[in-house]
């Protein structure tokens, strides 16, 4: 008989699709899936027919500010707080009908979770999003903090100067980790750490040929089971679990452009720009006077609907060299032969899309493992360049042509393409060692006193 696992994602474009990627990974070895789930950005059953669904209430929607994305630690702190005694609730509900529960995974971000998984008895594994380097970033802030790093003084005159802990991070990256209120921030960043500490288990979205050093710096930080099995796309797809329509036209006009000639731009689904920022982005590309496909998700500039917020005479400037969509499949872009390079706000999922596929990297970054991630692009693993002075127009043109044109593009292609090679094989050890991992694990609570 099948062991049951049950999966509570976080509900954000850039969380929901590992935890549904990593849902089906799981699945094709056997174990059978039930998703817990907020109403709020809520996955779409029918396109999981093989597992069964969830939701549970969670106040999000009703919350105008946390709805609409503007707020960040507010949608955590509701997951958090509100959905705690209906996680619970849902959880011993199905303890109380199925007595093949193996564990549960959620996302590391959901901490409350964990208590919960302790009080039922069962076993709970943290799946992390994101990035092992900004991990260990994250649980290094309480230390920054107390050494001065967030004070007045850093913000103004060290943004430049290293970070010892933390090579090779500068003091402007790990500023960069804050979200509005540091208080509230930090809070959530050491109750995400030690609730991470107590689980049975670690799964990261990851591979060790990528992130090996900073898996063994985790490994001596955190003495826990831990499973890189990334990247989780190679094995799933991210298309069916995304809450944008994705518009196909991008890739009909990719079927246009010559090989490796197009940049590929997009900021994500949560990042947000200003009209200045945007006004940068749109004349750097336009001055390259290199063939793009850009994203622009209605919302990237706060109040706008869509393309009013660019520059006069921009459209007409660029002509038929640049084509603009909504949003765009993002995997099948990455992979056609036309696009030669990538200009990403540096989420984790996006890096690993185009590592997978050998596209050379221009990297932005807004908040979050953003900041750390393009620095470890561009310092450690030297797979992109890192825009360092936010949105100018005379930066982004020479990074443009650097990863288009120039020799340091074709340098950052051959390393990318050796590192492509290794991905394959990279993660099947460490699945298998999670399969059977789970499988050993026991419920060590009552089925017939779950449900209260």
């Amino acid at each position: 008989m099948s062991r049951r696992i049950i999966l509570l994602p976080m509900p954000f474009q850039g969380h929901i699709n590992p935890m549904m990627q990593l849902g089906s990974i799981l699945h094709s070895r056997g174990f059978a899936i039930s998703i817990i789930h907020t109403q709020y950005n809520s996955p779409d059953p029918s396109k999981y027919p093989h597992f069964t669904f969830h939701p549970i209430p969670d106040g999000v929607s009703e919350d105008s500010q946390a709805s609409k994305g503007g707020d960040i630690l507010r949608v955590l702190h509701l997951i958090n707080t509100d959905c705690v005694p209906l996680f619970r609730d849902c959880l011993g509900k199905l303890l109380s009908i199925h007595d093949d529960i193996a564990c549960v995974i959620t996302d590391a971000i959901i901490y409350s979770s964990q208590a919960v998984a302790e009080n039922l008895g069962v076993k709970r594994i943290a799946l992390r999003t994101s990035s092992v380097c900004s991990f260990l970033a994250f649980a290094t802030l309480p230390l920054l903090r107390e050494k001065g790093f967030y004070s007045d003084d850093t913000l103004d005159s060290r943004r430049e100067d290293p970070v010892p802990e933390l090579p090779p991070l500068k003091v402007k990256d790990v500023l960069g980790i804050k979200i509005q209120n540091m208080d509230v921030t930090l809070k959530v960043v050491c109750d995400m750490v030690e609730g991470t500490k107590k689980a049975s288990g670690l799964i990261f979205n990851t591979f060790q040929d990528l992130e090996g050093s900073d898996l063994a710096n985790l490994h001596d930080l955190f003495r826990l089971p831990t499973f890189p099995i990334g990247p989780f796309h190679k094995f799933f797809s991210a298309a069916s679990s995304s809450l944008l329509t994705q518009d196909r036209s991008s890739v009909s006009w990719l079927d246009t452009q010559t090989t490796s000639s197009v940049l590929y731009v997009s900021f994500g689904s949560l990042a947000a720009m200003d009209e200045r920022d945007l006004t940068e982005v749109a004349w750097g590309l336009a001055n390259s006077m290199q063939p793009f496909l850009w994203a622009v998700r209605p919302g990237l500039v706060q109040g706008s609907q869509w393309l009013e917020s660019l520059p006069n005479g921009f459209l007409e400037v660029i002509s038929e060299r640049g084509y603009i969509v909504k949003w765009t499949p993002q995997q099948e872009v990455l992979s056609h032969p036309a696009v030669g390079g990538f200009w990403t706000h540096s989420g984790w999922n996006s890096i690993l899309e185009s590592v997978c596929e050998g596209v050379p990297m221009i990297c932005s970054s807004c908040f979050g493992d953003q900041m750390v991630n393009s620095r470890y692009i561009n310092d450690v693993w030297k797979l992109g360049i890192k825009l360092e002075d936010g949105f100018k127009r005379e930066e982004i043109e020479l990074a443009i042509r650097k990863i288009m044109l120039h020799r340091e593009g074709q340098e950052i292609r051959g390393k990318l393409l050796c590192l492509k090679e290794k991905i394959d094989s990279a993660s099947s050890t460490s699945l298998d060692a999670l399969s059977d991992f789970i499988s050993s694990l026991k419920y060590s609570g009552d089925y017939s006193s779950a449900l209260v």
